[in-house]
């Protein structure tokens, strides 16, 4: 039986990072779906406001189910589909959430087929075709993600919601 073991790790933190966003996405003053921070000064370059933080979120995500798409064409061939959804959109809190569990039973789907073996295989991406590392590719995908769910944090705080270090982390979960 092929191990398991990092590719279990990694999808642990994949999710938990994704049930934070969802956390933080929930928060999100529906009201205030046009703010962006302001510039500070005029070298700065235009910020993305909130609605359309949330579309690119989506991409985010999407990013986890083409990489899985790519590794497993004919096990995965349902996610083709996947590609024809809409993405970095100005989005509503209640647009995301109908949207996220699409992705997250996706990135479910790709850990199950997933072995530790697996995360050493090169995968063609856009970036790179002639093949970037699975397990590099899901790391740079999570890198992605981390960075915007704290921008979303850092919004939120701008903004005066109430939101700590519990909300950007998940601090309830022990060892495993």
């Amino acid at each position: 039986m092929a191990s398991k073991a990092i590719a279990i790790v990694l999808e642990e933190k994949v999710q938990g990072t994704v049930g934070r966003m969802e956390h933080l996405v929930l928060l999100v003053p529906a009201d205030r779906l046009n703010w962006r921070p302001g510039p500070g000064n005029e070298e700065v370059r235009e910020v993305i406001d909130l609605g359309h933080l949330l579309g690119h979120l989506l991409d985010c995500v999407a990013g986890f189910c083409a990489a899985f798409l790519a590794a497993y064409p004919e096990e995965l061939a349902e996610f083709v589909k996947l590609k024809s959804e809409r993405v970095n959109h100005f989005c509503t809190p209640g647009e995301w959430k109908e949207r996220i569990g699409i992705y997250k039973e996706g990135i479910a789907k790709g850990f199950q087929l997933c072995t530790d073996e697996d995360l050493k295989r090169p995968i063609a991406t856009v970036f790179m075709p002639q093949g970037e590392v699975l397990g590099s590719i899901l790391l740079n995908n999570l890198e992605h993600l981390v960075n915007h769910k704290y921008q979303v944090f850092f919004y939120l705080r701008l903004l005066g919601v109430p939101v700590g270090t519990e909300d950007l982390y998940d601090l309830k979960k022990g060892p495993r």
